[in-house]
């Protein structure tokens, strides 16, 4: 590609007012409105009048800033380019919507934490957002850091990782047929523990996965539990109890997991295969062929007989290139293993799983590592709002958290409306094919037309995604 016209006859000026961006925001915000995120928030949140007034406005602008790729209070000026004040209404400055943020409080997030699992039930019962969820469903959880910069950020401070930030739990539910949304999230302080929370949160993101359709309306579904070993505790699992969902979490190393491993028999062991090489961080290198195993469990028998935890322990165990290191095997040793159990776990590496999943030993081992879906999330977060917690206030950022979450989701519910591919596109997909489409405005018959580019290569896409959400409504 090249120019077709030299630089000095190639000219640039910014003056048509009837320019826009961003037109994929238009089914963006009318998808919002059928799903009444408006009158979510006027029923919801009960911010004061001073700095918190038309919160029915400015958080749906905010949302919708999002969508279009702000990832700071300051890139919401992109509201309010060209058309756009013809387009749409109650478009604020940034510098008003940073005051609404800042007085939010911790009840007031919480009010926005219900807002944004009301706001997911409705976005799943208008588009086939999770398809598949009344048979099956999983809800996984992890934290991550969002490093931060300078003194100014309340909360900042150097957690497990060695980064200075702060620490954002994150819930999400997906179906095997769907891609995930998020279904509860919450901002801590940096130095924070993983676990800090998690059962509140965890009980949170069951009862807004199961308004969203998991489980189905009996809750005769499936819905299963999901986490690494940081969330092995007994108030996690107790929650999954209680909700009546199964669970399926990485156990810890310890003395009681050891010696479940080491009364398993040589012949108990399954090998699987890889589909494709995944890398292994303690081996270094690329792992295709491990075998796996399980052995009845009870976990926490430290605590009273009635808060012992009966499951089984799924064990996957691969090779080692060097028996001699044994430097991965201090649980062992730590439990006073004899010689023959220091021998066992020298030559091979494990990885054990709690878990009550009633799925065959096979299924059960390659669902739980599907876990790591939960990354993709993240990592999808970290590119879009999350870029940056944009403010000093330890409460706006949590805010924010909330409504990068609302994003996400509106988001991922269009992509389901506009095609099978953008069903499972990444956020910034969405914002390159559907969202950040140019438009010209010209009014006809008291109608207004919006022109978008000629061949346009998602053309079929976006128009399917603006009938579906400005035609009659149906449900999905």
């Amino acid at each position: 590609m090249q120019l077709s016209h030299s630089p000095g006859e190639t000219l640039a000026v910014f003056d048509d007012p009837n320019l826009v961006s961003c037109a994929g925001l238009v089914p963006m915000v009318a998808l919002a409105q059928r799903c009444g995120l408006a009158e979510l928030m006027s029923s919801k949140l009960t911010l004061p009048a001073r700095g918190g007034a038309n919160a029915h406005l400015k958080v749906p602008g905010l949302v919708a800033g999002m969508v279009a790729g702000a990832d700071s209070i300051d890139d919401m000026d992109l509201l309010r380019h060209g058309g756009m004040d013809r387009l749409f209404g109650g478009v604020w400055a940034p510098s008003t919507l940073g005051t609404f943020l800042r007085t939010f409080s911790f009840g007031h997030v919480r009010q926005l934490d219900s807002v944004a699992a009301a706001m997911l039930a409705e976005l799943a019962r208008w588009t086939p957002l999770l398809a598949g969820a009344d048979h099956v469903a999983y809800v996984d959880v992890d934290d991550t850091i969002r490093a931060t910069y300078g003194y100014a950020k309340q909360g900042a401070g150097f957690g497990y990782s060695g980064v200075k930030g702060l620490n954002a739990l994150i819930a999400i539910v997906s179906t095997p047929l769907s891609a995930p949304v998020i279904c509860a999230t919450r901002l801590r302080k940096g130095s924070t523990n993983s676990a800090r929370g998690a059962a509140r949160l965890v009980a949170d993101a069951l009862k807004a996965a199961k308004a969203a359709g998991a489980g189905g309306p009996d809750g005769s579904g499936l819905v299963v539990l999901r986490a690494d070993s940081a969330f092995y505790n007994h108030a996690v699992i107790a929650t999954a109890r209680r909700a009546k969902v199964r669970f399926s979490i990485t156990a810890r190393m310890n003395p009681a997991v050891s010696k479940a491993i080491t009364s398993l028999d040589e012949l108990a062991w399954t090998p699987i295969s890889y589909p494709n090489a995944v890398w292994d961080d303690d081996e270094q290198r690329l792992i295709s062929d491990a075998e796996i195993a399980e052995v009845p469990f009870v976990a926490f028998t430290s605590r009273r007989t009635t808060e012992h935890i009966t499951g089984r322990l799924i064990v996957r165990r691969v090779k080692r290139l060097n028996p001699v290191n044994t430097s991965k095997t201090s649980s062992a040793k730590t439990a006073g293993a004899v010689a023959e159990q220091q021998e066992l776990f020298a030559a091979y590496r494990y990885h054990a799983v709690f878990s009550d999943s009633p799925l065959t030993l096979v299924q059960a081992e390659k669902t739980h590592r599907a876990h790591a879906i939960v990354k993709q999330v993240i990592a999808d977060l970290k590119s879009g709002p999350m870029a940056h917690l944009p403010s000093g206030s330890f409460m706006a950022n949590s805010a924010w958290l909330v409504l990068a979450a609302i994003a996400f989701n509106l988001t991922r519910a269009a992509g389901c409306l506009a095609s099978a591919f953008h069903a499972r596109a990444t956020t910034a997909t969405m914002r390159a094919h559907l969202i950040n489409v140019p438009a010209r405005l010209a009014r006809s018959a008291r109608k207004l037309r919006l022109h978008l580019p000629q061949h346009w290569p998602w053309e079929p896409a976006w128009t399917q995604l603006f009938d579906a959400t400005l035609g009659p409504p149906t449900t999905a």
